[in-house]
């Protein structure tokens, strides 16, 4: 048992812990103030990219569908920055008006292939409980939760064997994300039945798609409608999705007990700063600074990187480069003996 001085050492602890959180979430707030100017231009420019790029590839359709599929790429990146747009509407925080980021999130999400609402929704979830051992059942996904190296040893050989096969990189980063997106974001099979409005918005946004889809196909052929969007949703669907994965699911992030969770750790270190080439941050709308996110969900992507740089404690968190980034989906259950993320593996070898 622990004695009343350890006790009151660790409400000690866990008191300045609460006071630094505070403080440092208190110096963050500051930059939850949307800029129209800046969330305008932000919305005319990434709209404008994609709507330039797939106007090129149905130009290069005829010419070389090499070409067609090299611009998907760019098609894809820009797919993803709306993407983060669209993220922010979510959490209301690209616009000031509540009204302007539903209509705006809406919007996007018929490029996106995302209902909206119901997105916002279940994604509000993941804000509640990332990274918690007990709660991870509660507004998790296959994405933001994982199984213990006990709890894995402790499975039947053939479940050992299912889960790693669900969990194997060419599965969740390559094959499950287009199903996503492009099948079951169509019916709200996992929507609880009172959630009526989430469950409107997916019909709502499945009828919006097809009003899309078929105004294209009768005005420049449904094959070539097929290439060309395809592609792009395909290609944003696996970087989007990584995206959202490397950053709480990384070697060196942190899960913990409901008992010991807290907000600010849970942001600090079970969430990370992903530094990315100058290019591939602004397409994917400073999504890497997800530390300061989960902080404060409320600050607009444009303002992410500006917050990062004036607050000297933001930078004491787990950096990844690109290359972590690409080996993250390979650490999947979560050691809490060594206090870090492990692959398969580790875990074959603890076994043992």
């Amino acid at each position: 048992m622990q004695s009343d001085t350890e006790l009151k050492s660790m409400t000690a602890q866990g008191r300045l812990h609460a006071a630094a959180d505070a403080s440092l979430r208190a110096a963050v707030a500051r930059f939850r103030t949307p800029s129209l100017p800046r969330a305008i231009w932000q919305l005319i420019s990434t709209f404008a990219g994609f709507l330039a790029v797939c106007a090129a590839m149905y130009a290069s359709f005829g010419v070389s569908y090499w070409l067609t599929l090299g611009l998907a790429v760019i098609g894809a990146g820009f797919t993803v920055r709306l993407f983060i747009i669209q993220h922010d509407c979510g959490h209301s925080s690209f616009f000031g008006s509540r009204r302007a980021n539903v209509a705006l999130g809406r919007l996007c999400g018929l490029i996106t292939l995302t209902p909206f609402a119901n997105w916002r929704r279940q994604h509000a979830g993941h804000h509640a409980v990332w990274n918690n051992l007990d709660r991870r059942d509660s507004g998790a996904d296959i994405y933001s939760t994982c199984l213990t190296v006990s709890e894995y040893l402790a499975l039947s050989p053939r479940r050992r064997f299912l889960y790693r096969l669900s969990r194997h990189p060419v599965i969740t980063g390559l094959m499950l994300p287009p199903l996503v997106f492009l099948l079951l974001y169509r019916i709200p099979f996992d929507t609880p039945k009172d959630w009526r409005g989430e469950r409107l918005s997916v019909h709502a946004t499945n009828a919006g798609i097809a009003i899309i889809v078929v105004g294209l196909g009768l005005a420049l052929g449904f094959e070539r409608v097929l290439l060309v969007q395809l592609p792009i949703m395909v290609i944003a669907s696996i970087i989007g999705v990584w995206l959202f994965a490397v950053q709480h699911r990384f070697e060196e992030t942190l899960w913990q007990r409901d008992a010991e969770w807290s907000f600010g750790t849970a942001s600090l270190q079970g969430s990370s700063y992903l530094r990315l080439p100058r290019i591939l941050q602004w397409f994917t709308g400073n999504i890497g600074f997800h530390h300061i996110h989960h902080l404060n969900p409320r600050i607009p992507n444009y303002r992410l990187q500006a917050c990062h740089a004036a607050i000297r404690e933001l930078h004491a968190v787990t950096s990844l480069s690109l290359w972590d980034a690409l080996r993250a989906p390979f650490f999947a259950l979560w050691d809490e003996k060594r206090q870090q993320m492990v692959g398969f593996s580790a875990a074959t070898i603890a076994r043992t």
